[in-house]
């Protein structure tokens, strides 16, 4: 029993549980928790296996590999050559999945579409992780944090004398941004807790990496406060899947029934707080009328004024393609955000989301969400409250130019924001770190 407890309350496992139950809300974290636990007490949760079949502790995986190389003095391989064809392997954290969407599977399709070959592995499948690096000339750990697991891996990478970037989306790495970030007040103080002392992991990660990318201007220039490590910018980007989907998404739309709705989308749990940022000019906007406030994903409805809540239409997340359908329903996406460190190292994958369905957005000017607009042209960047309002009421007053707006932000993304090898998307350094 004492090992079977030592097996479900691993680090790794109990961080998995904090970042369900931020993602999906505790009930799915649970569920997830009583099925792991059954598999684990039927022997059936194992993946790390002796050649005798004898289970191994996952940070001992490579320990019998690496000593019978060393034996046979083959430990230190030939690094590779710099002229062979390049092969990347992605090794991350790919359990959320915008995440694993936006900065796994569209960066092996960008390099794709640059001639370079690139797979990826969630760090816990250790025989696909050790499979894909003795083919590598290039690793990119993504959103890793230093442990027993994370270490032999990047032991194993500098064995094989690759090269490493290391990719983060959010300043996961930063204390100063958590102990400002206003979403964490919406949420227990023991997840606050437990993500301020996972901090200097993901630094320590970052640091043992030889360059940094990350996905906003403003996420490198707080990431430099932290590391001598170069840091460079790849933005998330919309890419085929994404113009593909949301293509089908618009074809799909119901027909206009009269109701005009708004869209707010949140993807994990503590965005209540960026929305009551702007509950006065909402309120204004749906008094007196049969309007409709569409809220996309994780969302407590006890946080909402009572005008809203009464006119709140709740669509959990199930699938990114459901998601975009849903998306394709509304007239206009609001997109607040509160002015702290850690938003303002946020992309702008919601105004991306929206664009490919053709929904223009109305942003806070914090984080990338400005950089993705054309003020008045593919949507609105409100600086204040009355602004928010003057922009709805734009949209709702004007539903022809308001669709013909959404129909331009949806251009503009074919066209400046999608996975092309332009600075704006990538920065040189990036492309010339595999290239060259």
């Amino acid at each position: 029993m004492t090992r079977f407890l030592t097996q479900i309350l691993r680090p790794t496992l109990m961080q998995r549980f904090y970042l369900a139950v931020r993602q999906e809300g505790l009930a799915i974290a649970l569920r997830k928790a009583r099925v792991f636990i059954a598999m684990l007490w039927r022997g059936e949760g194992q993946s790390a296996l002796n050649a005798d079949g004898a289970t191994v502790a996952p940070e001992h995986y490579l320990q019998s590999i690496w000593q019978q190389l060393a034996k046979g003095e083959a430990f230190h391989p030939t690094p590779p050559d710099k002229d062979s064809r390049r092969f990347i392997a992605i090794i991350g954290d790919l359990n959320l999945p915008q995440c694993r969407k936006y900065r796994v599977e569209q960066l092996a399709e960008f390099w794709a579409g640059q001639g370079v070959a690139c797979e990826f592995a969630h760090f816990q499948d250790l025989p696909r992780v050790t499979r894909l690096l003795t083919r590598a000339t290039h690793m990119i750990e993504y959103r890793l944090q230093s442990s027993p697991v994370t270490e032999m891996i990047r032991y194993e990478a500098r064995r094989l004398r690759l090269p490493i970037m290391y990719d983060i989306d959010d300043p996961l790495f930063s204390i100063s941004a958590y102990e400002t970030y206003g979403n964490m007040g919406v949420l227990d103080p023991a997840m606050k807790t437990h993500f301020v002392a996972e901090a200097p992991r993901y630094l320590a990660m970052m640091n043992g990496a030889d360059m940094v990318s990350v996905s906003t201007p403003q996420l490198a220039q707080h990431c430099r406060l932290f590391t001598e490590r170069p840091v460079h910018v790849r933005r998330n980007f919309a890419d085929d899947a994404t113009l593909m989907m949301g293509a089908a998404a618009m074809k799909a739309r119901n027909k206009d029934d009269g109701v005009f709705r708004v869209g707010f989308a949140s993807g994990s749990q503590g965005h209540e707080a960026d929305l009551a940022s702007i509950f006065e000019p909402l309120e204004r906007f749906f008094e007196g009328n049969a309007h409709r406030l569409v809220l996309l994903g994780h969302f407590d409805l006890n946080r909402l004024p009572d005008v809203l809540r009464s006119r709140a239409d709740i669509v959990p997340f199930t699938t990114y393609e459901n998601y975009l359908h849903e998306l394709a329903g509304v007239n206009c996406t609001v997109m607040p955000l509160c002015d702290d460190t850690f938003n303002r190292c946020k992309s702008a994958v919601r105004v991306i989301d929206a664009a490919s369905v053709g929904v223009p957005s109305i942003v806070a000017p914090v984080g990338d969400l400005p950089n993705l607009i054309v003020q008045g042209k593919t949507g609105f960047v409100a600086n204040n409250q009355s602004e928010w309002h003057t922009a709805l009421g734009r949209f709702e007053g004007a539903r022809d130019t308001t669709r013909c707006i959404g129909r331009e932000a949806r251009r503009q993304l074919e066209t400046h924001w999608s996975g092309i090898a332009d600075p704006h998307i990538i920065d040189p350094e990036i492309l010339d770190w595999v290239l060259r």
